[in-house]
């Protein structure tokens, strides 16, 4: 737990810095939805696979603006042109192999039934057990390994268990603020609304 000098309590990992502040107060575990937006969230998860979460966090909007917002079908539309700009672009992480992915994972997105914020949010969990500490938050759990297994399977890239729990933390599929972190109460309302 962290106190800031703004007298709130926080999960130790938002620290003081604030970009890590804003995103652990705004935005994570909060609930997301829509294909777009959810398909955002697992692109900067499986770009930041082996990186500082605040090196992506601090490239987001250079993100956005190479990844057409995220648009799905915009980028499922690119090319190796494409890939080529991308990979030039020092305003985000230039890693082929995850550019490559992130246009898989748009036309992955594009032929998934009922869309990809349907098919996320179908592992959703109950809540349970209250994490006391960051050392009783998992990396992975039984749903992350399923989820993971099901995106691969429909022709999703970088997603294993690690990350597609990473991406049901960032939207909100489980609650991992610590117990006497303020947000976590309202994220757990919001969930359940």
């Amino acid at each position: 737990m962290v106190a800031a000098d703004d007298g709130l309590v926080r999960c130790g990992w938002a620290g003081t810095m604030p970009d890590y502040v804003a995103y652990h107060d705004e935005e994570w575990g909060r609930p997301v939805r829509g294909d777009d937006l959810v398909f955002e969230r697992m692109t900067l998860e499986a770009f930041q696979s082996g990186l500082s979460w605040l090196t992506i966090l601090r490239k987001r909007e250079n993100f956005r603006k190479a990844f057409a917002g995220f648009s799905i079908p915009a980028v499922a539309d690119f090319d190796e042109s494409d890939v080529e700009r991308l990979l030039a672009d020092a305003g985000i992480v230039r890693n082929r192999a995850k550019i490559e992915a992130a246009v898989a994972n748009a036309r992955a997105a594009l032929e998934t039934p009922d869309g990809l914020s349907a098919l996320v949010w179908r592992y959703a969990e109950e809540p349970g057990r209250t994490p006391a500490t960051l050392a009783d938050v998992p990396a992975r759990t039984a749903a992350s390994t399923a989820l993971a297994k099901e995106l691969k399977k429909n022709g999703f890239r970088f997603v294993g268990p690690t990350t597609a729990y990473a991406l049901m933390q960032a939207i909100g599929l489980v609650n991992d603020h610590v117990a006497g972190c303020y947000v976590r109460e309202a994220v757990g309302a919001l969930r359940l609304a």
